[in-house]
C-alpha cells in the first residue's frame, strides 16, 4: 500500500525500532505527515534535529500511559505504529508494576485512542519473548498481542484494523549483544557468554522495520505476523567478532578469552517465534508465518487472504533450536554486509530508553 498519502503516528520514536521507522517512513515511503511521540526529552530533541529538513514531521513529548494525550495526537491520523515499551527483561522483573502500566495498559490506551479517532490501521511491534513467556516482559508483550486481537474482534462497526508483528533480535541495536561484545573486545576481553549452546534469531534493523511496515498492510485484522529470520549460536557470534575485531583494536584474537557467566533470570536457551499451539492456526507466507486469531470476529465476517501463501499446514514450532544456524563464515558475511563490524574508537553512549521498543537481547 502507498503510504505517501497517509498521516502516520509512531510511538517510542526514540527507540531502536521507532527511530528506524521514522527514517524509513520519511525517506523511503515519504509519508504525507509523520507524528513522532516519545517520553525521552533529550533523545526526542536530537531526533527532531536529525530530521529537521522534513517539514512534514513533528515530534512531541508524550507517554503511552496518558490516554488523553494519545487521543489528541491521533486526530486525523491514518496509520499508527506502536513501538513504545519497556523492553529489558531484568528491569521488568524488578519493576513488574511499571511494565504492566506501559506494556499492557499503554497498549489499551493506544487501542482506545485509535478507535475514538477512527484510525485505519494500528500495527503493534511485539517480541519473541511473547511466545511461551518466562518473564514479566514477555508476558506483558503477549498481553499486548492479545489486546490487539481482542480489539479487532470486538469492533461493532467499521474501525481500525489491529495487528501485531513479532520478531527476534535486532543486531546492533542499543542494549544488544553486539555493542557489548564490541566494548569487551576493545578492552581486550574477556568476552562474556551466557551459555555456549544458546541460540538466537537475528535480523538487521533495516530489514526488521521494513517487514513491520509491509506486514501491517497485509493484515486483514487481528493476526500476528511472525517474521522469518536466520538463527545463530551466541558463542559463534562471540568467536567471529573476536577474530574480526581484535586486530582492529590492536589485540591478538588468541589473547582474548571467553567467559561463561550462566543464564540470567528469565532467560531462555533458545528463541521462540511460533509455538506448537499456534501452528494449528498458522499459515506460511514467503517472509512470514501468520497466526490467525483463536476466536472468530464477534460482529463482522473477515475473510483471511494473503499473497504468496506457501502452506496452511504448519507441522512444527518455529524456534532457533529447530533452525540450522548460520555457519561462522555465513555469520561473518552477514555482520559485514550489515556494517555491524565497524570499529568503534569512541566512548559508548548511554541513553535512557525506558519507552523504546526493541527485542530483548541475549
Amino acid at each position: 500500500m502507498n503510504l505517501s498519502d497517509k498521516r502516520v503516528l509512531v510511538t517510542g520514536a526514540c527507540g531502536t525500532v521507532g527511530r528506524e521507522l521514522v527514517r524509513q517512513l520519511l525517506e523511503k515511503h515519504q509519508v504525507n505527515e509523520l507524528i513522532a511521540l516519545d517520553n525521552n526529552e533529550s533523545e526526542l530533541f536530537f531526533l527532531e534535529q536529525k530530521f529537521s529538513e522534513h517539514a512534514d514531521a513533528s515530534f512531541f513529548l508524550a507517554d503511552v500511559r496518558d490516554r488523553d494525550r494519545l487521543c489528541d495526537k491521533m486526530k486525523g491520523i491514518d496509520v499508527v505504529f506502536h513501538a513504545a515499551a519497556f523492553k529489558h527483561v531484568i528491569l521488568c522483573e524488578r519493576s513488574p508494576f511499571e511494565a504492566v502500566q506501559t506494556n499492557i495498559l499503554g497498549v489499551q490506551n493506544i487501542i482506545y485512542a485509535a478507535s475514538e479517532n477512527k484510525v485505519e490501521r494500528v500495527i503493534f511491534t511485539s517480541s519473541d519473548k511473547a511466545v511461551n513467556p518466562t518473564n514479566v516482559m514477555g508476558t506483558s508483550k503477549l498481553m499486548g498481542e492479545r489486546l490487539m486481537t481482542a480489539a479487532n474482534s470486538n469492533l461493532r462497526t467499521e474501525g481500525p484494523i489491529f495487528t501485531s508483528t513479532r520478531f527476534g533480535n535486532v543486531l546492533g541495536s542499543r542494549g544488544s549483544v553486539i555493542p557489548i561484545f564490541h566494548g569487551q573486545i576493545r578492552r581486550g576481553g574477556p568476552v562474556t557468554v551466557t551459555d555456549p549452546e544458546m541460540t538466537r534469531f537475528i535480523m538487521s534493523i533495516e530489514e526488521a522495520v521494513q517487514l513491520v511496515v509491509d506486514s501491517g498492510f497485509l493484515s486483514c485484522g487481528g493476526e500476528v505476523f511472525v517474521t522469518k529470520m536466520p538463527a545463530i549460536r551466541i558463542q559463534d557470534l562471540a568467536e567471529v567478532m573476536i577474530q574480526e575485531l581484535a586486530p582492529a583494536y590492536d589485540h591478538d584474537p588468541k589473547n582474548i578469552q571467553m567467559k561463561i557467566i550462566g543464564h540470567k533470570p528469565g532467560e531462555k536457551m533458545y528463541e521462540e517465534l511460533l509455538n506448537l499451539e499456534e501452528t494449528r492456526r498458522s499459515w506460511e507466507l514467503s517472509k512470514y508465518f501468520v497466526v490467525l486469531p483463536a476466536f472468530t470476529d464477534i460482529y463482522r465476517n473477515i475473510t483471511y487472504d494473503f499473497p504468496d501463501i506457501r502452506s496452511k499446514n504448519i507441522a512444527s514450532s518455529y524456534n532457533s533450536a529447530n533452525v540450522v544456524p548460520l555457519s561462522k563464515k555465513q555469520l561473518a558475511k552477514f555482520l559485514k554486509e550489515k556494517n555491524l563490524l565497524r570499529v568503534d574508537t569512541g566512548k559508548q553512549k548511554h541513553s535512557d530508553e525506558n519507552h523504546s521498543q526493541g527485542p530483548v537481547k541475549p
